[in-house]
């Protein structure tokens, strides 16, 4: 199935199966659209409930907790605006949410470089990144395209993403193969800690 039938078929899907129990453990005003597990602090909800968090459970993802933002908990973090050049229509475009980072600082995580973190689009497509590699390329979860926040259906109605156009490394690539590691219609983080040798 093409990505944007999956986004339409599961769309009202994705918003139902982490609301009720996101809501149920936190004060949140609306669906929770961002769902961190792993090495986190104590978290905002509890374990992955596989008859209601259908789509996490068939993306064989589990949790004894997690940290759940809203969109109104996301859009209270410290904004950041970038303007890169979209490969979709080759054109600038400016976005605009928290430093990725920022995200995962707020769920209490212990900032270390050496975090490595999976992040899943509701389609299941998954990308794997360290802290370091998100520092230094500046990702933000945006929520706003040009001003307006991203629907589900689109590019949103969250997107890992960086400005590509800042970074040499990256636009030696051609402009299709620049947006690799920034999923649209994120909805889940794993921050994973390294074991220490020795």
């Amino acid at each position: 199935m093409h990505k944007r039938e999956f986004l339409a078929a599961v769309g009202s899907t994705a918003l139902a199966t982490t609301a009720t129990p996101a809501l149920a453990a936190t004060s949140q005003s609306g669906p929770a659209l961002l769902t961190v597990t792993g090495a986190i602090g104590r978290g905002n909800r509890g374990a992955l409930d596989p008859a209601l968090d259908q789509m996490m459970a068939k993306q064989q993802i589990r949790f004894d907790r997690a940290h759940t933002f809203d969109y109104r908990a996301l859009t209270s973090l410290p904004a950041v605006s970038i303007r890169p050049t979209l490969e979709y229509d080759a054109k600038v475009h400016t976005l605009r949410g928290p430093l990725l980072g920022q995200v995962i600082e707020a769920t209490g995580a212990r900032m270390d470089h050496t975090l490595k973190l999976v992040l899943r689009a509701i389609d299941g497509y998954t990308v794997h990144l360290t802290l370091a590699q998100v520092r230094r390329y500046r990702f933000i979860v945006a929520t706003h395209l040009d001003g307006r926040p991203m629907p589900l259906g689109g590019l949103g109605p969250l997107w890992a993403v960086f400005d590509a156009d800042r970074h040499p490394d990256v636009t030696a690539r051609p402009l299709a193969e620049r947006y690799a590691q920034c999923p649209w219609g994120l909805y889940h983080l794993e921050v994973l800690a390294t074991q220490a040798v020795g």
